[in-house]
């Protein structure tokens, strides 16, 4: 505990609860996602910058999320994992919190804007096909790509400063296994209400500002898509969608529970479980939604490794009429 009208200058994360045998299965357990979370995205922005047949806006945008998911998920597991391992809290430096805390609402704030990017691509991928190459052009790309990357690290900016601008009188233990804001905000001895309300319309901001052309895409897509008079039609024009609506779905849903809320200092146990959603279960589906619902990308992979196998195989026989 801390004495009254000091700050704090580090904070220990209290992390699971629970004994030593647990700790020891949820690390091997979140190894493994982290570990197929990398993997998963890594063969996916490979495969996008390998395979000419997905040098499109689509993949371009996909690529990108990748890099997102794996960013968001080295930010925050990394230093779980490490948690886990040590007996007691973790102490983690203010230095260190502030990055922590900063890195992760900013890459969440770009995947968000990319997510909102990526709805707009596909309505006028499936409502504007033939004017499809003239708008997503490779300058159109590259601009709203770069926007969504700066806007998520100007935004956050303010927040972040506004939360590490408080002073940490009550305790410096934070019931959770990163830096997080809400249980930071409970930990303030000063007045947050004024705080916690612009944290929660700034974070109405970003969700419902890339939600709104979502919903707007997707609701003329549907339409558009149900005027199409072939099943078969119908159902290849809704896998163009189907693994980006999935993400949309599961990422909006988590963050929806997890931020937009007048009250930033809700239960821990809460904000436990939707952040372990938000930052390992979605980077860890991601890659399967994207590959197992894309025939594009599922081709791709068969043709890059079928090219993996016949370069081992050349190798092999090279070394065998060498010898």
């Amino acid at each position: 505990m801390l004495q009254n009208h000091s700050s704090a200058t580090e904070f220990y994360l209290l992390g699971f609860p629970g004994s030593e045998e647990l700790h020891h299965v949820l690390f091997a357990v979140f190894f493994f996602f982290y570990l197929v979370t990398l993997m998963g995205n890594t063969v996916i922005i490979v495969i996008v910058c390998v395979d000419k047949h997905l040098h499109s806006p689509m993949y371009f945008f996909l690529g990108h999320l990748s890099v997102l998911e794996i960013l968001i998920t080295t930010i925050i597991v990394p230093v779980m994992l490490w948690g886990l391992l040590l007996p007691g809290m973790q102490t983690m430096s203010l230095t260190a919190c502030v990055a922590q805390l900063f890195l992760y609402l900013a890459v969440g704030t770009t995947e968000f804007a990319l997510l909102g990017v990526m709805a707009v691509d596909r309505y006028v991928a499936v409502c504007n096909p033939l004017r499809y190459n003239v708008i997503m052009n490779n300058r159109t790309c590259n601009f709203v790509v770069i926007a969504s990357w700066v806007f998520g690290f100007l935004f956050q900016i303010w927040p972040v400063h506004a939360t590490f601008q408080l002073t940490y009188c009550k305790s410096n233990v934070v019931n959770n296994f990163f830096c997080d804001r809400g249980q930071l905000l409970k930990l303030s001895c000063n007045n947050t209400l004024f705080t916690e309300f612009i944290l929660f319309l700034m974070a109405v901001f970003v969700l419902f500002g890339s939600l709104i052309p979502t919903i707007v895409s997707y609701t003329y897509i549907i339409s558009t898509i149900l005027k199409i008079p072939s099943a078969s039609g119908q159902r290849k024009a809704f896998s163009t969608c189907a693994s980006h609506f999935t993400c949309v779905v599961i990422g909006y849903g988590s963050c929806l529970f997890l931020y937009v809320k007048p009250k930033q200092t809700q239960a821990a146990e809460y904000n436990r479980v939707v952040s372990l959603m938000v930052s390992v279960v979605t980077p860890f589906l991601n890659p399967f939604i994207f590959t197992l619902r894309n025939d594009k990308v599922l081709e791709g992979l068969r043709d890059g490794m079928k090219h993996c196998s016949q370069l081992s195989g050349t190798s092999l026989l090279a070394r065998h009429f060498t010898w």
